[in-house]
């Protein structure tokens, strides 16, 4: 059995559990969220907390499964009472974003200006043109379209301009010199 797939998960006040064959159904304050689980690993309900238990606990390979198990549940439940963020950083001259709707735009060196659109169930802030914080209940969404983002511009090893995750430290390549 797989030692994070041991740890029960506490349900929060005001979160609802519903639990199916093929999925579990999570509410909360900020949403709700189904979460597909795989059929080998089965929930249950004790004492305020969720507990995830392999059909067949002589299998070794059910442990990965169950710790994945687990994990998806326990970011479901994260998700729709606290929430998931990413913040990005533009970095660079004459780089910025601005929000329209349910689009961004952004300036990014390019000839032409590039477009973005939100998807539904993420949130996204601009402040100060140069600073993108994006939000919402679901982690996997909610990481995918910062990558998505990142993507448009990744951060360039040299002269260090581009998108890039708050916090993100690149390692300066160092060009060529003209000896």
């Amino acid at each position: 059995m797989s030692r994070v797939g041991k740890k029960p998960i506490p349900i929060p006040k005001g979160v609802k559990i519903s639990i199916g064959d093929d999925a579990i159904g999570v509410e909360g304050p900020k949403g709700k969220l189904r979460q597909g689980v795989p059929s080998s690993i089965k929930f249950e309900i004790v004492d305020e907390e969720i507990r995830a238990i392999p059909i067949d606990q002589n299998d070794p390979g059910l442990g990965k499964f169950h710790g994945l198990a687990r994990s998806l549940v326990a970011n479901a439940v994260h998700g729709v009472t606290k929430g998931f963020t990413r913040e990005l950083d533009i970095v660079g001259i004459g780089y910025r974003a601005e929000l329209q709707k349910k689009q961004i735009v952004f300036a990014l060196g390019y000839s032409h200006p590039v477009t973005f659109d939100i998807p539904d169930g993420v949130d996204v802030a601009i402040d100060q043109q140069t600073h993108i914080t994006v939000s919402g209940v679901d982690r996997q969404q909610v990481g995918q379209v910062a990558a998505n983002i990142r993507s448009l511009r990744k951060p360039d090893p040299y002269k260090q301009k581009g998108i890039r995750y708050t916090g993100e430290v690149l390692k300066k390549k160092v060009g060529k010199t003209g000896a």
